[in-house]
């Protein structure tokens, strides 16, 4: 009876972090995030920041391969949109030329890691080293500092995200996932980002999204229609006088 009752009570924390989840970042928001957040952390990474100048970030993550990449960039230079670009290391070293397009674009890069593993199973040591390698493979060819990273996976833990602040790097998640490594269609994406975006949102996608490219032009349209401005994620952020909330929502605090 006691087995049964210690899961019970596991269960229901669950349940009522979820629940957190739910009335956070908006209700879109929730339940992506819920499905990839697995580690029971209580250090939290930045799911998304509130915002009354209905500033958001668009970012994609860089893992595999680049056909789509071309694509994507000229997309968003086509409609002047800054984003970020969150590049795992062996990425980065199989195609540098990719790496510099993206930042000699005007765009910012940060870390996903050096090998996209599950880094909650990771040591201290084990984590600083694919932080430390990746952003200084990254700085290599870009030529500017690493100061964001996202976990592969969304998996992380108190010490993944305790550690990778220890090394003065912000760790960023999203609120809003366009699903697009599903491949889902154009009108799917620009349908998922645009009925769950607001002001302070992050929006997930991926450099090589098979619709991601054509989905772009109507995404930026239709949230710039709405009042949102585009920036880089380090530009909607707060680095100073903030709280994360329960639901990963950045919070400035302002003196009374």
């Amino acid at each position: 009876m006691r087995f049964v009752t210690i899961r019970l009570r596991t269960l229901l924390t669950a349940l009522l972090l979820c629940g957190a989840l739910v009335l956070g970042c908006g209700v879109a928001y929730a339940t992506d995030a819920a499905q990839v957040w697995t580690s029971g952390a209580r250090s939290l990474p930045v799911y998304c920041v509130e915002r009354s100048d209905n500033k958001i970030a668009i970012s994609f993550d860089c893992a595999w391969g680049t056909e789509h990449t071309d694509a994507i960039l000229a997309a968003l230079g086509a409609s002047g949109v800054r984003a970020t670009f969150f590049c795992v290391q062996f990425w980065a070293e199989e195609h540098p030329d990719y790496l510099k397009k993206i930042a000699d674009a005007g765009h910012e890069v940060g870390t996903h890691s050096a090998t996209h593993s599950y880094m909650s199973r990771l040591s201290e040591a084990e984590i600083r080293a694919e932080l430390s390698s990746s952003s200084a493979a990254i700085a290599a060819v870009t030529g500017a500092p690493v100061t964001l990273f996202r976990p592969p996976y969304g998996d992380y833990d108190d010490l993944l995200i305790d550690t990778c602040r220890d090394m003065g790097l912000m760790p960023v998640q999203w609120d809003v996932d366009s699903l697009d490594w599903k491949d889902l269609s154009a009108t799917e994406i620009v349908g998922r980002i645009t009925s769950r975006t607001s002001a302070g949102s992050i929006i997930l996608c991926h450099n090589n999204g098979l619709h991601t490219a054509e989905a772009l032009p109507a995404v930026i349209d239709a949230l710039r229609a709405k009042g949102y401005e585009f920036v880089p994620i380090g530009e909607l952020l707060y680095y100073e006088n903030y709280t994360i909330d329960a639901t990963g929502r950045q919070i400035l605090q302002t003196a009374h």
